[in-house]
């Protein structure tokens, strides 16, 4: 069974967007959270802020380092996952489902295109170990 769900698109910055009408989520994928290992601290923009895809948009520190995460779609913060501020563990828990970073409002899914499905961001993962 793969870790990486399909209604999902990844980055090769390891993050995953689910779009849902005008909606996103974005959160890191499985891959990304096993590699920085326990994470300690997540640092999140504030509701209302725009960027465009490939914006930095935050960090996360985990107890072996501080990764800057970057956005995989253009859009705006609805909301920010309260929960992964006050337990940054439940990204290492539950990274596609309860680890979610955060929700934004999206006017185009034209972004997704760049994206990966699941098996295509899987075969890279694969092609990445070899380097």
């Amino acid at each position: 069974m793969s870790n990486y769900p399909d209604d999902c698109r990844y980055a090769k910055s390891h993050e995953w967007v689910r779009i849902e009408g005008e909606e996103a989520t974005i959160g890191i994928s499985d891959y990304a959270q096993k590699e920085l290992g326990e994470i300690v601290f997540v640092d999140l923009p504030e509701v209302g802020q725009v960027f465009d895809a490939g914006d930095e948009f935050g960090t996360i520190e985990s107890v072996k380092a501080v990764s800057e995460l970057y956005m995989p779609v253009a859009g705006e913060i609805l909301e920010h996952n309260t929960n992964v501020k006050e337990d940054p563990g439940a990204v290492n828990e539950d990274p596609h489902g309860e680890g979610w970073l955060l929700k934004m409002k999206v006017p185009s899914d034209a972004d997704l295109a760049l994206l990966m499905t699941a098996e295509a961001y899987e075969a890279y993962l694969k092609e990445e170990a070899k380097h």
